[in-house]
């Protein structure tokens, strides 16, 4: 029983395969919230876009992929080469640069491109570049299919790293706080019950890859499992000490132009109501009749997900839409992100 239904709210999710166009359809009020990567979040902000940032999509879960049979075995094996990165305002792009200065690299000495995260294992199949460093699944895709090996995993050189972030527009905020919480509440119920064993790992793959992400169940237990915490679900809080340095990588990097306070892009009062995991031993069974994607003619409410990363159910699976996230024009509130 929630305030919205007896059984809860049901927040259908999108995905998207680039930021532009998240971007467009948070300005419009397509969606209403989105997994997006967290600088392009402060840069959303700083350029006047009413979005708060009001939880973490995961920590880790992102990887340096260079060719499997290539010559690079350490980072400064890249100088001259050619990295793809998901967008301009990514911490997998402050990463980069990062490990430039550590390594003592000049800023020009490696080729940053930005390139949509599903496009990234043809890319370097095909050798129009020589790394990528993107979340998943699209490394663990590059190592299952023959192309690519792991030189890095974030977890190992930016512990606790952070890429997507749950964006809310401001005026659901203020209109819809409890709807807003539910969201919150779900996600993060969801992620705890996923780091509660392997077994339910293995189990969300399953469902996660066949009715909402569209990828190999396979491809997502590897994601999940090689190793488990090779991406994690805990600890999702936006915390200012974090987001402090983000903002000091991003701005000393070139990446964002300026500073903004933290209390500008941010409402962490969400996160400090979503505690519990799930009750569940195993998720309940999805209806095989009701639409898992929005209509194309008519979208509804849903976390929407350009990142690569398969959003979260913000509540167990098989519960009616609710539909106060359903604009009547057909626009659609969600969630999203593009790694």
């Amino acid at each position: 029983m929630t305030t919205h239904s007896e059984s809860g709210a049901v927040f259908r999710s999108r995905k998207f395969t680039d930021f532009a166009t998240v971007k467009e359809a948070l300005i419009s009020k397509e969606i209403g919230a989105s997994f997006i990567l967290a600088p392009l979040a402060m840069q959303l902000v700083r350029d006047g876009v009413p979005i708060k940032i009001v939880y973490l999509g995961h920590r880790d879960g992102s990887a340096l992929i260079v060719a499997k049979d290539g010559p690079v075995r350490h980072f400064r094996d890249l100088e001259g080469k050619i990295i793809a990165v998901p967008n301009r305002y990514s911490n997998q792009h402050i990463l980069v640069r990062k490990l430039m200065r550590d390594n003592g690299m000049a800023p020009g000495s490696i080729d940053v491109r930005e390139l949509p995260p599903p496009e990234h294992p043809a890319a370097l199949a095909s050798n129009s570049i020589d790394a990528f460093l993107v979340g998943e699944p699209f490394p663990a895709k590059a190592e299952l299919d023959g192309i690519g090996r792991v030189l890095h995993l974030t977890k190992d050189i930016w512990p606790d790293f952070i890429s997507c972030v749950l964006v809310v527009r401001n005026d659901l905020i203020a209109e819809e706080r409890e709807l807003v919480q539910e969201l919150v509440s779900g996600i993060a119920r969801s992620g705890l019950w996923l780091e509660d064993g392997l077994e339910h790992r293995m189990e969300a793959a399953q469902v996660v890859g066949k009715h909402f992400y569209f990828q190999p169940p396979k491809l997502l237990e590897y994601v999940l499992s090689k190793p488990i915490d090779r991406v994690r679900y805990s600890d999702l809080a936006p915390l200012k000490e974090d987001f402090d340095e983000i903002m000091e990588l991003a701005v000393s990097s070139g990446v964002l132009s300026g500073r903004i306070e933290f209390e500008a892009y941010v409402d962490p009062s969400f996160s400090q109501r979503a505690h519990r995991a799930w009750d569940l031993a195993h998720l309940p069974a999805l209806d095989a009749e009701a639409p898992v994607a929005p209509p194309a003619a008519a979208p509804a409410a849903a976390p929407a997900s350009a990142d690569g990363q398969a959003p979260k159910p913000a509540g167990p699976p098989g519960k009616a839409l609710n539909p106060l996230l359903v604009p009547a024009a057909g626009g659609k509130p969600e969630t999203g992100g593009s790694q």
